[in-house]
Parts: C-alpha cells; structure tokens; sequence
C-alpha cells in the first residue's frame, strides 16, 4: 500500500513538474538581439523601427527580449559583441550596419541573421544571391539612388563640375557608394574629388583639404562621415560649401539637403522580416529587399549660411523644411 501511495506521490510531482516546465517554455519571451557599429540617428532610427514593427506585431515587452550593442566604430568589438551574441542564443540576430553584419554572419551558420541599412550585400559577402540568399541570412539593402543625389545637387549648382566627397576607404559601403558615384558623375560631366577619412577624428582634416578645390561637399551614408557630419558641416560654413547628403536625418545637423531613405521606415522593414523568421519561415528562403521610400528634406537656414539658394523646383517635392 505505502509503495503505491509512493508511486503516486512520484507520479503527482512528475506531473506537476513538466507542467511548470511546460508552463516556463511557454511564458520564455522571444529574444531578438540587435547591435551596429556606431550609434548614430540613422542607425538608431533602424533600431527603434525594428522594435516597433515587433510590437505591433504581437510581441509586447512581457513576450519579447530586445537588446542591442554598440560597437563604437571599432570592428575588432564588433567581433566581439557578434560572438558574444551567438554565444547568448537568440532566436535571431540582426546586423545595423555592414561591418556588424559581417561579423554576425562569420559568427554563426545556424542562429538566422537579419542584415539592415547595408549598401551593398554581395560585395560584403553576406549573400551571393539576392532571390535565394540560403543558409541562415537575408536582409534589407539600402543602396543609395546616387543618380537622383547628383540630380538634386545639380538642381542647386546648374553648373557644377567638381564635387567634394568625404568617406571611409575602409569601410565596404562607402568604397561601393563612391565607385558608383565616379560612374554616375562622369555621365554629367561631374568630377569626383574623394576626400579619404579612416576615423571620425580624421574628417575635419580631410574636408578642410576640399575647400577652394570643390563647389559643393556630398556626404555618403558611411558610418565614419554621418558621425562626424558637424565637422563637415563646419567647413561648409566656414569655406561657403554647400553641403549635401544622402541620410536625411543629416538636414537636421546642418547639411544644407538630402534625398534618402526614411531609416526608421527602413527598421520596420527589416523588423517584419524578422517577424517572418519568428514565426517559422527560414532566413535563407526569405528574398533580399532593396529599401523603399525616399523623403527630400532641405535645411533653408543652412543654405543661406553656406552661401546657396533652394530652387523652387526643391521646395514643391520637399518633405520637410528644417529652419
């Protein structure tokens, strides 16, 4: 008799057990880890994006885990965060940036990356093909209009020959950008003069070097430029250079206008990626997707300070006038 009771003594804890068990893998929040290369607004921008797709899709702050790491602007941490993520299991990872993105993907062949604000994936090595990416990656891509950049940069100076460009050779996105730049600018009789800056601390100098040699100064969406852009902008100013770019988010620091991507739209789109990841399908099943939407902001406070008049033809298309 005590044997049965013991028995089901043993039988009644092993149920309650796996019920709590049961009850503990049901209420583990999914876990979705972010981390960028530098903080900068257009790369937060992605970040909040991909939590609010998130939300708004169910995963509320009780069912979902969302953190995220900077690297600062040093790979070498990048590297270090992207393994430490790994190592921490998420259901997916997501790469801001070229140089997280990479680093993710060489990190990991079975936790799905999600790459975003990346110009140019196959270059980078995260993919080979946009259709089927297969394995565990897949991604937005952010690949700068360079043609509608020139244009508008054209509507300004009509007559523009020399064109000033600050970016970071080190960096995948920026050689891609300024190589399509050079093509672009050649079919409008445009000069590119590169302006080559390895660190944020370097822009100031490199930019400086521009002045008497350029009409006007475009900045690419390179992490090392957009996070030094008020040093860019201060030789604008300083040397009555206009100052254009291809993150509007740079407008509100001072860039006179920009033609670019809405990055916090940009986030909700890499985030309803990660939605379908999340709810089954497989990173490498899931097409590569060119970012849409382009808003035109101009700066007219800016403008005067740099020396340049706003056509009309820019006010009546632009999105956003910052004074």
């Amino acid at each position: 008799m005590k044997t049965a009771m013991n028995l089901k003594k043993l039988l009644t804890a092993a149920v309650a057990a796996t019920t709590l068990t049961l009850s503990a893998a049901q209420a583990a929040p999914v876990y979705v880890a972010t981390t960028a290369i530098v903080e900068h607004p257009a790369l937060d921008a992605v970040r909040d994006g991909i939590k609010q797709t998130l939300m708004e899709n169910g995963y509320t702050d009780q069912e979902l885990k969302f953190t995220y790491e900077s690297a600062q602007g040093n790979p070498a941490v990048a590297a270090q965060i992207a393994r430490k993520l790994v190592g921490d299991a998420p259901d997916v990872i997501v790469g801001i940036s070229t140089p997280s993105a990479q680093s993710l993907v060489s990190a990991t062949r079975d936790i799905p990356v999600v790459f975003s604000a990346v110009t140019d994936p196959l270059s980078a090595k995260l993919v080979t093909n946009y259709e089927a990416p297969g394995a565990n990656v897949t991604g937005l891509s952010d690949m700068t209009p360079v043609a509608q950049h020139l244009g508008l940069v054209r509507e300004f100076l009509p007559n523009l020959k020399k064109l000033g460009v600050p970016y970071n050779p080190g960096e995948p996105n920026a050689v891609a950008i300024v190589a399509l730049l050079k093509q672009e600018a050649a079919k409008m009789g445009i000069e590119i003069i590169e302006a080559p800056a390895p660190k944020s601390s370097d822009v100031m100098m490199a930019t400086q070097k521009l002045i008497g040699e350029v009409e006007a100064i475009y900045c690419p969406t390179d992490n090392t430029i957009l996070t030094a852009l008020e040093s860019v902008v201060k030789v604008g100013i300083d040397g009555k250079i206009p100052v254009f770019s291809g993150d509007t988010g740079s407008v509100e620091r001072g860039a006179v206008a920009a033609l670019g991507f809405n990055y916090h739209d940009i986030g909700r789109q890499t985030g309803a990626v990660v939605v379908r990841i999340l709810k089954g399908e497989k990173a490498g099943d899931i097409p590569v997707r060119v970012a849409v939407g382009s808003d035109l902001y101009v700066n007219t406070g800016m403008a005067k300070r740099m020396g340049v008049e706003i056509p009309q033809s820019v006010l009546k298309r632009t999105t956003k006038v910052v004074q």
